[in-house]
C-alpha cells in the first residue's frame, strides 16, 4: 500500500508549482498554531496544539519521505 501511495504522490512533490504553495500553507498553519499555543491556558488544549504542530511538521517532510522510499 505504501508503495502505491508514494508513486501517486511523486508527481505532486516533484511539481514546484503545486508543492511550494502547499509548503507555504503548512508553514502558515504552524505559525498560527504557535500563536494559539502561546495563549492556551488549559493543559489538554496545549497537548492538542502540540500534536497539531507535530502533524504539520510531518507534512513538511512529505517530499523527503516520498523520495526516500
Amino acid at each position: 500500500m505504501k508503495l502505491v501511495v508514494n508513486n501517486t504522490l511523486k508527481p505532486f512533490v516533484n511539481n514546484p508549482e503545486l508543492y511550494n504553495p502547499f509548503l507555504e500553507e503548512i508553514v502558515s498553519r504552524i505559525n498560527k498554531v504557535h500563536k494559539r499555543l502561546e495563549q492556551i491556558s488549559e493543559v489538554e488544549e496545549m497537548y492538542r496544539a502540540q500534536g497539531e504542530i507535530r502533524t504539520l511538521r510531518a507534512m513538511l517532510r512529505l517530499r523527503d519521505d516520498i523520495k526516500g522510499s
